[in-house]
Protein backbone atom coordinates (compact mmCIF):
# COMPACT_ATOMS: atom_id res chain seq x y z
CA UNK A 1 0.00 0.00 0.00
CA UNK A 2 1.27 3.92 -0.16
CA UNK A 3 0.06 5.88 2.49
CA UNK A 4 3.65 8.46 2.55
CA UNK A 5 4.87 10.47 -0.22
CA UNK A 6 7.12 12.96 -0.41
CA UNK A 7 7.67 15.92 -3.17
CA UNK A 8 10.56 17.85 -2.94
CA UNK A 9 8.84 20.37 -5.23
CA UNK A 10 11.02 22.66 -7.62
CA UNK A 11 8.92 23.81 -10.25
CA UNK A 12 11.45 24.45 -13.18
CA UNK A 13 12.42 20.33 -12.65
CA UNK A 14 8.37 19.44 -12.68
CA UNK A 15 7.56 21.34 -15.43
CA UNK A 16 10.43 20.06 -17.63
CA UNK A 17 9.68 16.47 -16.51
CA UNK A 18 5.82 16.86 -16.77
CA UNK A 19 5.62 18.95 -19.14
CA UNK A 20 2.88 20.99 -17.91
CA UNK A 21 2.62 24.62 -16.39
CA UNK A 22 1.74 24.95 -12.85
CA UNK A 23 -2.38 25.75 -12.52
CA UNK A 24 -2.10 26.66 -8.27
CA UNK A 25 -0.21 29.11 -6.34
CA UNK A 26 -0.32 26.68 -3.55
CA UNK A 27 3.06 24.81 -4.77
CA UNK A 28 4.78 28.46 -4.97
CA UNK A 29 6.88 28.56 -1.62
CA UNK A 30 6.36 24.51 -0.38
CA UNK A 31 9.77 23.47 -0.95
CA UNK A 32 10.26 20.01 0.62
CA UNK A 33 7.27 18.43 1.84
CA UNK A 34 6.24 14.93 3.24
CA UNK A 35 2.20 14.10 2.95
CA UNK A 36 0.62 12.04 5.34
CA UNK A 37 -2.71 10.50 3.81
CA UNK A 38 -4.46 9.57 6.65
CA UNK A 39 -4.73 13.34 7.40
CA UNK A 40 -6.52 14.04 4.07
CA UNK A 41 -4.16 16.45 2.37
CA UNK A 42 -4.13 18.24 -1.00
CA UNK A 43 -1.36 16.50 -3.05
CA UNK A 44 0.01 17.85 -6.68
CA UNK A 45 -2.49 16.18 -9.01
CA UNK A 46 -2.28 16.33 -13.32
CA UNK A 47 -5.71 15.08 -14.19
CA UNK A 48 -6.02 13.47 -18.19
CA UNK A 49 -9.07 16.36 -18.68
CA UNK A 50 -6.11 18.67 -18.04
CA UNK A 51 -3.15 17.39 -18.90
CA UNK A 52 -1.01 20.73 -19.49
CA UNK A 53 -1.54 21.69 -15.78
CA UNK A 54 -0.25 20.63 -12.83
CA UNK A 55 -3.10 21.27 -9.87
CA UNK A 56 -3.74 19.78 -6.80
CA UNK A 57 -6.65 16.97 -5.60
CA UNK A 58 -7.33 16.21 -1.70
CA UNK A 59 -6.13 12.47 -1.10
CA UNK A 60 -8.92 9.97 -0.29
CA UNK A 61 -11.28 9.21 -2.97
CA UNK A 62 -14.82 10.87 -2.24
CA UNK A 63 -17.39 9.55 -5.00
CA UNK A 64 -20.38 11.77 -5.46
CA UNK A 65 -22.98 9.90 -3.70
CA UNK A 66 -20.63 9.93 -0.41
CA UNK A 67 -22.67 11.95 2.54
CA UNK A 68 -19.33 12.92 4.65
CA UNK A 69 -15.41 12.25 4.62
CA UNK A 70 -15.42 9.13 6.51
CA UNK A 71 -15.31 7.03 3.05
CA UNK A 72 -11.74 8.96 2.57
CA UNK A 73 -9.92 7.08 5.22
CA UNK A 74 -10.51 3.77 3.46
CA UNK A 75 -9.85 5.09 -0.01
CA UNK A 76 -6.17 6.21 -0.26
CA UNK A 77 -5.80 3.45 -2.14
CA UNK A 78 -7.33 1.56 -4.94
CA UNK A 79 -6.31 -2.15 -5.90
CA UNK A 80 -5.86 -2.34 -9.43
CA UNK A 81 -7.59 -5.81 -9.61
CA UNK A 82 -10.86 -4.66 -8.62
CA UNK A 83 -11.36 -1.12 -9.48
CA UNK A 84 -14.08 -1.58 -11.95
CA UNK A 85 -15.68 -3.78 -9.16
CA UNK A 86 -16.03 -1.87 -6.02
CA UNK A 87 -18.89 0.70 -5.55
CA UNK A 88 -15.99 3.11 -4.19
CA UNK A 89 -14.15 3.46 -7.39
CA UNK A 90 -15.69 2.09 -10.50
CA UNK A 91 -17.47 4.91 -11.24
CA UNK A 92 -13.73 7.10 -11.11
CA UNK A 93 -11.95 4.07 -13.44
CA UNK A 94 -11.79 6.01 -16.01
CA UNK A 95 -11.26 9.49 -14.25
CA UNK A 96 -7.09 9.31 -14.95
CA UNK A 97 -4.69 11.31 -13.24
CA UNK A 98 -0.78 11.31 -12.55
CA UNK A 99 0.33 12.19 -8.80
CA UNK A 100 4.05 13.55 -8.66
CA UNK A 101 6.09 12.38 -6.49
CA UNK A 102 9.70 12.65 -5.49
CA UNK A 103 9.82 9.71 -3.27
CA UNK A 104 7.26 7.30 -0.88
CA UNK A 105 7.48 5.63 1.47
CA UNK A 106 7.79 2.02 2.77
CA UNK A 107 8.21 -0.18 6.42
CA UNK A 108 9.75 -3.45 6.22
CA UNK A 109 8.51 -5.75 9.03
CA UNK A 110 11.04 -7.24 10.91
CA UNK A 111 9.62 -9.12 13.41
CA UNK A 112 5.80 -10.98 12.63
CA UNK A 113 3.55 -8.90 14.56
CA UNK A 114 5.41 -5.55 12.99
CA UNK A 115 6.57 -4.26 16.56
CA UNK A 116 9.85 -4.30 14.82
CA UNK A 117 10.39 -1.93 11.65
CA UNK A 118 12.61 -1.03 9.19
CA UNK A 119 11.12 2.69 7.47
CA UNK A 120 12.57 3.30 3.51
CA UNK A 121 13.01 6.16 0.96
CA UNK A 122 11.88 4.75 -2.29
CA UNK A 123 12.91 6.78 -5.05
CA UNK A 124 14.48 7.18 -8.81
CA UNK A 125 18.39 6.97 -8.90
CA UNK A 126 18.20 10.41 -10.28
CA UNK A 127 15.94 11.39 -7.04
CA UNK A 128 14.01 13.15 -10.24
CA UNK A 129 9.92 13.52 -9.90
CA UNK A 130 7.59 10.48 -11.18
CA UNK A 131 4.26 9.57 -11.10
CA UNK A 132 2.63 7.36 -9.23
CA UNK A 133 -1.07 6.29 -11.17
CA UNK A 134 -3.81 7.62 -9.44
CA UNK A 135 -8.08 7.61 -10.06
CA UNK A 136 -9.98 10.91 -9.11
CA UNK A 137 -13.45 11.66 -8.23
CA UNK A 138 -15.49 14.59 -7.64
CA UNK A 139 -17.40 15.38 -4.45
CA UNK A 140 -20.61 17.27 -4.18
CA UNK A 141 -18.74 20.61 -3.48
CA UNK A 142 -16.82 20.06 -6.98
CA UNK A 143 -13.55 19.27 -5.30
CA UNK A 144 -11.83 16.61 -6.76
CA UNK A 145 -10.66 14.03 -4.46
CA UNK A 146 -7.57 11.30 -5.71
CA UNK A 147 -6.57 7.62 -4.65
CA UNK A 148 -3.32 5.83 -5.81
CA UNK A 149 -3.61 2.88 -7.31
CA UNK A 150 -1.60 -0.18 -6.03
CA UNK A 151 -0.68 -3.02 -7.51
CA UNK A 152 1.31 -6.32 -6.90
CA UNK A 153 4.74 -5.55 -5.71
CA UNK A 154 7.96 -6.26 -7.62
CA UNK A 155 10.75 -8.01 -6.52
CA UNK A 156 12.44 -4.98 -4.36
CA UNK A 157 8.76 -4.01 -2.98
CA UNK A 158 8.10 -7.26 -1.82
CA UNK A 159 11.34 -7.30 -0.11
CA UNK A 160 10.30 -3.84 1.64
CA UNK A 161 6.68 -4.75 1.28
CA UNK A 162 6.58 -8.26 3.13
CA UNK A 163 3.33 -8.64 4.95
CA UNK A 164 0.94 -7.37 1.96
CA UNK A 165 3.73 -7.55 -1.26
CA UNK A 166 1.71 -4.32 -2.82
CA UNK A 167 3.39 -1.27 -4.22
CA UNK A 168 2.16 1.83 -5.74
CA UNK A 169 1.53 2.28 -9.95
CA UNK A 170 4.75 3.88 -10.42
CA UNK A 171 4.89 5.18 -14.20
CA UNK A 172 7.94 5.64 -16.38
CA UNK A 173 7.51 8.56 -18.64
CA UNK A 174 6.63 7.04 -21.45
CA UNK A 175 3.09 5.31 -19.57
CA UNK A 176 1.94 8.68 -18.46
CA UNK A 177 -0.27 9.78 -21.33
CA UNK A 178 -1.62 6.21 -22.10
CA UNK A 179 -2.55 5.96 -18.62
CA UNK A 180 -4.22 9.07 -18.88
CA UNK A 181 -5.96 7.96 -22.01
CA UNK A 182 -7.35 5.07 -20.04
CA UNK A 183 -4.96 2.70 -20.68
CA UNK A 184 -6.16 -1.15 -19.81
CA UNK A 185 -5.15 -1.44 -15.96
CA UNK A 186 -4.51 -4.75 -17.28
CA UNK A 187 -1.09 -3.29 -18.87
CA UNK A 188 -0.11 -1.50 -15.41
CA UNK A 189 -0.23 -4.01 -13.25
CA UNK A 190 3.80 -5.57 -14.11
CA UNK A 191 6.35 -3.00 -12.93
CA UNK A 192 9.18 -5.22 -12.49
CA UNK A 193 10.36 -3.18 -15.44
CA UNK A 194 10.73 -0.23 -12.81
CA UNK A 195 13.49 0.75 -11.70
CA UNK A 196 13.75 2.09 -7.89
CA UNK A 197 16.00 2.53 -5.50
CA UNK A 198 15.07 1.80 -1.43
CA UNK A 199 17.14 3.99 1.22
CA UNK A 200 16.76 2.76 5.31
CA UNK A 201 15.54 6.06 6.49
CA UNK A 202 16.55 6.63 10.43
CA UNK A 203 13.94 7.58 12.23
Amino acid sequence: MCYYTEVDYQEKRFRNHFKTKVGTDKFAELGLVIYNGFSLPEVPAIYGDAREVMDVGRWGLKPFWAKDDKIAMKTLNARIETIEEKPAFRASAKNRCLLPVTAFFEWKWLDENGKKKEKYRIHTEGKDPFALGGIWAEDKDGNRTVSIVTTEANELMAEIHNTKKRMPVVLNADEYDYWLQEGAFEDFKDRTNIELIADIVNA
